[in-house]
């Protein structure tokens, strides 16, 4: 390693040290933020002692996770968290992605934007907490596997040697985040054949080739849409509907994720709980969310067509139009859609 690395390194981690005695309960990512850094950088800093760097095949070391049973998953952006736990069943790739589709468990992976690992080992309170955390080319965390007294250390520990990389220098090269490409201007966009597309939908899942085919931003899809398929409601909404499911007993679906991994909870929902002004909460057993409320700019209500009927969600986007959240009803292909949770959607205000 050069001399100026190991500098860096040294400079990193004292800043760090001296930020956590004055914020002892200041999470990782946001320490990260606050030092100008990614949380990746911050977390190498650790190599060698209380953190493992991991290389090799990642779509393999996802087919070995089933072995450690029982886990917590957690997937995040920079306004949501999603934990979920479950174990890892139903491991598969193919065509550039991959999917865990167990009952507890459900991801979809996207491996191409996949670049840093790390075997993480965290003091608590209760103890030490080991975890698995992955990270993309930028250094910003895409999915972490937490640990659990029931899981399987052993099992833990042989994952960790058969990934352990030969470099294991407490630094690493993070490239920049790319520059967002920008919208397209509405008036270039054929938008009487984006709707006509989106009137044809068969599948939720051909959305994304049509957004893609006509050039439209997620949100953009949304101004656009043919009437009555999407309408804007309160920001605020996210709660009621959370409140109104969680009363009525409604099982609903909650996605959540970034460029590497998006999360998925499919069950009833029971403990809504608000902290301060800031942050929404599900605090239920098996599933925990985390929603920065005050960062939705926009919340939707849109309606899509499938063979199988209509199937509305509820999307949620912060000031630059990034999404941060979807909301569905339970459903599975060849169902119609829960009437209880069009009622939900439907009694939303605009």
């Amino acid at each position: 390693m050069k001399t100026e690395a190991i500098e860096t390194h040294k400079a990193l981690k004292d800043r760090w040290e001296t930020l956590r005695n004055e914020k002892p309960k200041l999470r990782i990512r946001d320490a990260a933020t606050e030092l100008g850094v990614s949380e990746a950088e911050l977390l190498a800093t650790r190599c060698g002692r209380d953190v493992t760097r991991l290389e090799g095949d990642w779509t393999q070391f996802f087919k070995d996770l089933p072995t450690l049973g029982r886990v917590m998953c957690l997937t995040r952006n920079e306004d949501a968290v999603h934990e979920r736990y479950g174990e890892f069943l139903e491991v598969d790739f193919f065509h550039g992605m991959g999917q865990v589709a167990g009952p507890d468990i459900d991801l979809r992976l996207f491996p191409s934007s996949w670049k840093h690992g790390f075997a993480v080992t965290d003091q608590t309170p209760d103890g030490d907490r080991q975890s698995f955390q992955l990270f993309d080319k930028t250094g910003m965390a895409v999915h972490k596997v937490y640990l659990q007294k029931e899981s399987n250390y052993g099992g833990y520990g042989v994952i960790l040697s058969k990934y352990r990389s030969k470099d294991q220098s407490p630094s690493i090269a993070v490239e920049a985040a790319p520059v967002p490409k920008p919208e397209i201007p509405d008036a270039e966009i054929d938008v009487a054949g984006f709707q006509k597309a989106w009137l044809e939908l068969k599948d939720t899942h051909a959305f994304f080739m049509i957004m893609h085919q006509s050039r439209v931003s997620r949100e953009q899809a949304l101004r656009l849409a043919p009437e009555g398929y999407a309408r804007q409601v309160t920001v605020s909404s996210t709660k009621r509907m959370l409140e109104t499911a969680a009363a009525d007993e409604t099982p609903i679906m909650v996605f959540i994720g970034n460029q590497g991994c998006l999360q998925i909870h499919t069950g009833p929902v029971k403990n809504i709980k608000m902290f301060g002004q800031e942050w929404l909460n599900v605090l239920d057993d098996d599933f925990n969310m985390h929603l920065r409320d005050s960062a939705v700019a926009s919340a939707w209500v849109v309606k899509k067509p499938t063979v199988d009927g209509d199937v509305t969600s509820l999307e949620l986007f912060d000031e630059k139009s990034n999404n941060i959240a979807l909301f569905f009803g339970k459903r599975k292909p060849g169902q119609p859609e829960d009437e209880a949770w069009r009622k939900i959607v439907g009694d939303l205000k605009a």
